[in-house]
């Protein structure tokens, strides 16, 4: 992967979070293009990781190895199109939209192509990632090593067997940090009604956070329905607490928000 150079197009926030973790894990940055229709986001990536960058998408693309598509779905189709007329059959396509389905890139294209979906998440920023794959089977062995190189410098992956498989990364992983944030908001809300200063309970809410999630990945021998009883003494406050969100059906709810998430990345294969 050391020498192939990989141009992203679109640069928001996840291309800006791939290229951090390429950067920060030692790629060279001159293997790196960004192309964008307006300047500042290319400008502040320029500025933040000396990567090259451009407006020009055909021209980044036909300088590329490695095309890694990181747009709206709702663009995906005109971006690929204005692309179609370059010779892809040397190329690794990488697309980390949600919901558009390998074979739809085949028909934006009009050619056959080798490309990857990866559903990535917001923590590839720090290193922290999660993110799933999916390789059709005409991608090589080497073809997915490139790709899941270039994803793991952003945090940790898995492979999926099917496709369908991508819409429960999305709802387990992809979109998942929101659900902890939500989650925590309203814990430093609660706080904060009830007299603590906003600074106060936003140190205690997120250490709280990061040291629940820590004890999860150093015990993979317990549950983590375990690690919660360990901490719930019978009669106590943890106790209370835990039997509040049972009553509110905490579990049912989450089901049904995951739930919906897979029925809208459903949804929006059909629709884009």
């Amino acid at each position: 992967m050391t020498s192939n150079k990989i141009c992203f197009i679109g640069a928001g926030n996840m291309s800006r979070s791939i290229i951090s973790g390429l950067v920060n894990s030692g790629y060279q940055p001159e293997l790196i293009e960004a192309t964008n229709p307006s300047t500042p986001k290319l400008d502040a990536l320029k500025a933040d990781f000396a990567i090259n960058t451009s407006s020009d998408n055909a021209a980044a693309a036909q300088r590329a190895d490695v095309i890694i598509l990181s747009v709206k779905p709702q663009l995906m189709q005109q971006v690929c199109e204005a692309l179609a007329t370059l010779d892809l059959s040397n190329k690794l396509i990488i697309t980390i939209a949600a919901g558009i389905p390998a074979t739809r890139y085949q028909d934006y294209f009009g050619q056959p192509i080798k490309l990857i979906r990866v559903m990535p998440n917001t923590p590839m920023q720090l290193g922290a990632g999660m993110s799933g794959l999916y390789a059709p089977d005409n991608i090589s062995a080497e073809q997915k090593a490139i790709a899941e190189a270039i994803i793991k410098t952003g945090g940790d992956t898995v492979w999926v067997d099917d496709e369908d498989g991508l819409n429960l990364v999305i709802a387990l992983a992809g979109s998942s940090p929101a659900y902890f944030f939500l989650f925590v908001e309203g814990m430093i809300e609660a706080g904060i009604s009830m007299g603590m200063e906003r600074d106060k309970a936003r140190k205690l809410a997120q250490q709280a956070a990061f040291g629940a999630a820590r004890m999860l990945i150093e015990n993979p021998q317990l549950t983590a329905a375990q690690l919660r009883q360990n901490v719930t003494s019978k009669g106590g406050t943890t106790h209370e607490a835990v039997e509040t969100f049972k009553q509110g059906d905490l579990h049912g709810l989450t089901a049904k928000a995951m739930a919906n998430c897979i029925a809208r990345a459903e949804e929006m294969a059909k629709q884009f």
